[in-house]
């Protein structure tokens, strides 16, 4: 007797409408009124152009530069082909040390359990730090839903809060801002502050220095999340350049930690590799001011209830993809953005995710999907690139970000069904099977020259060929087309012309 088990079920993606992995608008739509703000535009041209300089200046010093890259692919590769058993033995570590491991199918879970941890101190604030991933899952609006008020305590994520904004940049969140829109944001947001405050930079930060600090010494839970755990340890750290994370994960009586399950890394010794790769790619420093590491508790000092979320969300759906695999072997760096030419000119906020850049073109698909609705934005993202091949060459481990975008091009082709564009290819391959269709197709074509325009190009092309111009302009086409030219005596001579030239003159008792 054939007992039947069933297929394995596909692991299931970021439910819709939760969390911040997909926008309202597609990219190009988005991107059209970001292209418009002169503003942003300059303030991220300024900014990129700094880092990228910071960074190509820190990672020429190191004669293994790419020995380096090759060994933090590596590492994180064999880390997804292990990652279950990594992900238990990170369990039982962490659980040996006196934490507590939840597990968090989706970004609603994740916000139901940390909130139930908080209400559970009976405290109703809570300090925050290295967040993204709660920021994936909503976490802070959710929490100020139940009556819990969330400080972001990183300056820049600081002042978005403060601004009731978004985040535009992994590793500089209001990188779309400038002193004179932080003043404001301050002038406006932070209770008692100067009304005298100016636009200096370091008064600036003193000003947001003086307000967390009394958050620092007065909220007993913090949530954090993590760059890094490690498996053979159950050793968790983050790495930041201003202190906040410092304060936020050792001052408070109960510490939450909320990390995406593809953080995990195999060995203590794999956070050499890192810990050098991760401060050049991202700040262009040689390393990190700060660098925190924590394992479960420690009685008489730091935090003495310690809970760890390991967040999935969508990441065993990536993980089962053979090739788009690949994406979460990112540490987050965001050196692919500050090179990206596209991300330079639009921001991150044309992307609609807590992801933007070239990795969250690619990330944000693959943990939310691309057809979770009509229409749905996500499936806009793969083509938000020129495909230029810089992030590859900026990715610290190596991930090959353009074919990865090219192949979830493909899968949105695929799973698209009919569209216009499909019709629109058919129709073209069946004229071009039939030489005397296709010999008409182009004498009909030239009609078009009618609608050019003084350059010499179609800016609009009527339906189903819209998208295609709505993003590039169209050569008119020519007068004459290179079949009729090849068969006129112009096109003849010139071709006997360029063979004589390969091949020197035909003597005349050969021709």
């Amino acid at each position: 007797m054939n007992t039947f088990l069933g297929m394995p079920a596909t692991p299931p993606r970021s439910p819709y409408g939760t969390g911040n992995l997909r926008g309202e608008r597609t990219f190009p739509e988005a991107a059209r009124g970001e292209l418009r703000d002169e503003q942003l535009r300059g303030n991220l041209g300024r900014a990129t152009r700094t880092i990228r300089a910071k960074r190509l200046h820190v990672t020429g010093e190191l004669p293994d530069w790419e020995e380096l890259r090759e060994a933090g692919a590596a590492i994180k590769t064999d880390a997804m082909n292990r990652l279950p058993e990594l992900l238990e033995q990170l369990e039982q570590k962490v659980t040996e040390r006196g934490g507590t491991v939840h597990w968090a199918r989706d970004g609603d879970e994740a916000n139901r359990i940390v909130a139930g941890l908080i209400q559970e101190t009976g405290s109703r604030e809570v300090i925050k730090v290295k967040s993204m991933a709660t920021q994936e899952t909503g976490l802070n609006e959710h929490l100020e839903s139940l009556g819990i008020t969330p400080h972001e305590t990183d300056l820049a994520e600081l002042i978005v809060q403060l601004a009731h904004d978004r985040p535009s940049h992994i590793l500089v969140p209001a990188i779309h801002r400038n002193r004179d829109e932080i003043r404001r944001i301050f002038l406006d947001g932070i209770p008692g502050v100067d009304p005298g405050l100016d636009n200096v930079p370091a008064h600036l930060a003193a000003a947001a220095r003086a307000y967390l600090r009394e958050k620092f010494m007065t909220t007993k839970v913090a949530v954090s999340g993590a760059n890094f755990a490690v498996a053979e340890t159950g050793t968790l750290s983050v790495v930041e350049s201003e202190g906040n994370g410092r304060m936020c994960l050792t001052l408070p009586e109960t510490l939450i930690t909320v990390m995406g399950i593809e953080k995990v890394l195999p060995r203590f010794g794999d956070l050499e590799v890192f810990l050098q790769l991760l401060p050049r790619s991202s700040t262009g420093e040689r390393m990190n001011p700060y660098t925190s590491m924590w394992t479960g508790v420690t009685p008489g000092d730091g935090p003495q209830d310690f809970h760890l979320v390991l967040l999935d969300n969508g990441r065993t759906a990536a993980l089962a993809d053979r090739i788009g695999r690949e994406a979460l072997n990112c540490i987050r760096c965001s050196a692919c953005l500050n090179v990206c030419p596209v991300y330079e000119r639009t921001g991150g906020h044309a992307y609609g995710s807590t992801y933007p850049g070239p990795i969250g073109a690619v990330l944000t698909p693959q943990l939310a999907g691309m057809h979770a609705a009509d229409d749905d934005p996500n499936s806009s993202l793969p083509y938000a690139s020129t495909l230029c091949g810089a992030c590859f060459d900026a990715c610290p481990v190596k991930i090959d970000i353009p074919s990865l975008l090219v192949e979830l091009r493909h899968q949105n082709t695929e799973e698209s069904g009919t569209t216009a564009e499909k019709l629109a290819m058919k129709a073209a391959a069946a004229v071009m099977k039939r030489p005397k269709l296709y010999t008409a197709a182009q004498r009909a074509s030239g009609l078009g020259r009618a609608v050019a325009g003084r350059g010499g190009t179609i800016s609009r092309l009527p339906a189903p060929f819209r998208g295609w111009s709505a993003s590039r302009d169209t050569p008119a086409p020519p007068r004459q087309t290179f079949r009729a030219w090849l068969a006129s005596d112009e096109g003849a001579a010139t071709m006997r012309a360029a063979a004589d030239e390969y091949t020197g003159p035909v003597p005349e008792d050969e021709k």
